[in-house]
């Protein structure tokens, strides 16, 4: 029977419905306690119970809901949010303000209140614990900005690691980057990522720090991603970042479905009257009337716009002028003759030279289009 502690196979049914998005494991394992879990019917009293693919999985009555594929997402914490789903003090966590149409991400790690930067969200609990762990290697760059004064040889000596009250802190990178009066920015790069590491160690040095950002975790970097954006990474790129050695320490899906749906694409403004007043949008063109418009006629009525093309009478082409008519045709562009036809050119050569910047100016604006530069 899978639903068995002593089973091998499968994985614990808190971590399965972990996996599936309803809850974290502490949460679901309050639910299991509760009795509102039950496998194949039956109701459990404890999580550690065994689950494979063919147990069918209940909470409240209702089945786990269709497990959607690994995804990883990119998350620019600002200050002033803590990392949690629900804090017992009531302040803004991060992911209070994220879209909705997101699937319940946790985050990979923690950072403290005041300290922003590059945060990863993931809906797998199996891949962010495997990244969490210090034995996948994966390097955590900070850059900081201190009060205090501190060497370079100071820095050095951190590569050997240090303990401070008791607690062993690994091996550390540190760089002094600028110096700028009582104050220096720093680069900090760890791999175990302690509670507050970064700032006991520089205390340690004799430093206070004033801000900490974080710009890479692993291969991810925080790039030009603005405060409180959150921008996700592609299946294709995450696949080959972890590798096939970590993808499946963490039981990652990649083939999976994905089930929550896309973000709802923005309402399109209404188009308003050039000149008119803003709270009078243009009516919708219906097909009969855009129609008429291009073959010329006057609305949705047919008249002018029913006809078919080929029933439409041509205008005749402009005749070329011949060798006889070709002083009279330049007198009537410069405006000496009887105008039959609209001049092309004004005889004014004010207007002229307006015709002329016009033209440049169109031909510049051309020109940047293309990349290129006015020579």
């Amino acid at each position: 029977m899978a639903g068995s502690s002593n089973d091998r196979d499968g994985e614990r049914v808190a971590k399965a419905i972990a996996r599936a998005g309803l809850a974290s494991r502490r949460e679901a394992e309050a639910w299991i306690a509760a009795g509102r879990v039950a496998i194949d019917g039956k109701v459990i009293a404890s999580p550690a119970v065994n689950v494979g693919p063919k147990d069918r999985v209940t909470v409240d009555g209702a089945p786990l809901p269709v497990r959607e594929r690994t995804r990883l997402f990119l998350f620019h914490k600002p200050r002033g949010l803590v990392t949690t789903h629900a804090d017992t003090h009531g302040r803004p966590t991060i992911f209070g303000g994220l879209p909705k149409h997101l699937p319940r991400l946790i985050s990979v790690g923690r950072l403290d209140l005041n300290t922003e930067g590059l945060l990863l969200l993931t809906n797998d609990g199996g891949l962010a614990r495997a990244l969490e762990l210090p034995e996948t290697g994966w390097l955590r760059r900070y850059r900081v900005r201190a009060h205090g004064r501190v060497t370079q040889d100071a820095l050095h000596a951190l590569r050997g690691g240090v303990t401070i009250d008791g607690i062993r802190y690994g091996a550390i990178e540190a760089a002094l980057d600028r110096d700028q009066g009582t104050n220096v920015w720093l680069t900090f790069a760890i791999r175990e990522g302690k509670n507050r590491e970064v700032r006991n160690v520089l205390e340690h040095l004799g430093l206070k720090v004033a801000r900490l950002i974080r710009v890479s975790f692993g291969p991810f970097q925080l790039g030009e991603l603005p405060p409180g954006a959150i921008e996700e990474v592609k299946t294709k790129h995450l696949r080959e970042q972890l590798g096939e050695r970590l993808a499946a320490k963490a039981g990652s899906d990649f083939s999976g479905p994905m089930t929550t749906p896309r973000e709802p694409e923005q309402a399109q403004r209404p188009k308003y009257r050039r000149g008119g007043a803003a709270s009078t949008p243009l009516p919708p063109r219906t097909p009969d009337l855009i129609r008429g418009e291009r073959r010329g006629g006057v609305g949705a009525d047919g008249a002018g716009g029913g006809k078919h093309p080929a029933a439409r009478k041509k205008r005749p082409p402009t005749p070329t002028p011949s060798a006889s008519t070709l002083p009279a045709a330049r007198k009537r562009s410069r405006g000496e003759g009887k105008a039959t036809a609209r001049p092309r050119f004004s005889s004014n050569p004010k207007e002229q030279r307006k015709h002329v910047e016009a033209r440049k100016k169109a031909h510049r604006q051309r020109r940047r289009y293309h990349g290129k530069r006015d020579r």
